[in-house]
């Protein structure tokens, strides 16, 4: 344990980055999900789907969430997805 008192609230600051970026992740993780299984299904909200996911995917690299070549692979693998189904 930290005995320097900035070093304790860094301590308290990064456990709320993690827990906030953890609830981010899932978050992501799930709409992306969402979108990928409305493509395969075909269903008709499947554009609606891909393209919050790539937004969401958008502001997590944006926020430093995601790295941006991680962000570009994440949305082109959406993007031949949805190329097979139209």
């Amino acid at each position: 344990m930290a005995n320097i008192k900035s070093a304790k609230k860094r301590i308290l600051t990064n456990e709320k980055a993690r827990l906030r970026n953890k609830s981010k992740m899932s978050a992501l993780k799930t709409s992306i999900k969402k979108a990928v299984n409305a493509i395969e299904n075909k269903d008709k909200d499947a554009k609606n789907l891909y393209t919050e996911a790539v937004s969401q995917i958008d502001k997590a690299a944006t926020k430093g969430l995601l790295h941006k070549n991680n962000a570009a692979r994440k949305k082109s693998s959406l993007d031949s997805k949805m190329n097979k189904l139209s």
